[in-house]
């Protein structure tokens, strides 16, 4: 449909999707979280448990989510509050303040993804811990933001970037690579007839450096850490 324009155009926007959403009746709204939306009588809710070598304790995260635009094709879920609990009351007190923080940002709506790259670098000067699966964790708060992030993921708010045909190609030719390096050192070692898990000599630079009589001892060469 053409339309005859008659005047000089002296200025132009933008319609953005809500304000066509505003004037088509048919056309979903689409709600976003901001801080004047109350808390409604049922939330859905996830728990996560940690469970450190710091303390004899678990720790219970659990995270509470609105549902935002729900039976439209904007459905959302959106974190709106946490909570954390656990029998150690050492650190009640930060724990607690972190839990309102976390909260209050929530509830101001916006993205609130990066709260988890934050916490994740959060450091310990005491020095940090290698979680179940031998990944190694920073600090407790570290782990709070790993929980966060791995939830975002759960419910859409973080996606994971698609890596390109070509990065996929690199990765599986340096696996592979390193698979078969893995495999002739591992025949390698079988021939010599040291056993499996031996290390490395620093005088022969063989692995063939095992506990023998409660000393390192090389079997190779005979070096021993106790002369």
């Amino acid at each position: 449909m053409a339309i005859k324009i008659e005047k000089n155009i002296v200025a132009y926007s933008i319609k953005k999707e809500e304000e066509e959403a505003a004037s088509d009746p048919a056309l979903p709204t689409k709600e976003m979280m901001h801080e004047e939306i109350e808390r409604p009588e049922e939330l859905r809710g996830y728990t996560y448990k940690i469970k450190t070598p710091l303390t004899d304790h678990a720790m219970y995260i659990t995270i509470n989510d609105i549902v935002l635009n729900e039976g439209n094709e904007h459905e959302q879920e959106y974190p709106f509050e946490v909570f954390i609990n656990s029998k150690n009351m050492e650190q009640f007190q930060w724990i607690l303040a972190l839990t309102r923080v976390i909260s209050a940002v929530f509830r101001k709506g916006g993205d609130a993804t990066f709260l988890a790259e934050e916490l994740k670098q959060v450091f310990d000067p005491q020095g940090g811990y290698f979680k179940r699966g031998g990944k190694f964790m920073p600090s407790l708060v570290a782990e709070i933001g790993e929980v966060l992030e791995t939830h975002m993921r759960r419910i859409g708010l973080i996606e994971d970037e698609e890596l390109s045909d070509a990065h996929k190609a690199l990765i599986a030719e340096k696996r592979a690579s390193l698979r078969e390096v893995s495999n002739t050192e591992t025949a390698a070692e079988q021939d010599a007839g040291f056993p499996p898990g031996a290390q490395l000599c620093m005088k022969c630079s063989t692995k063939a450096m095992i506990m023998k009589d409660g000393c390192m001892t090389c079997l190779n060469c005979g070096e021993s850490k106790c002369g």
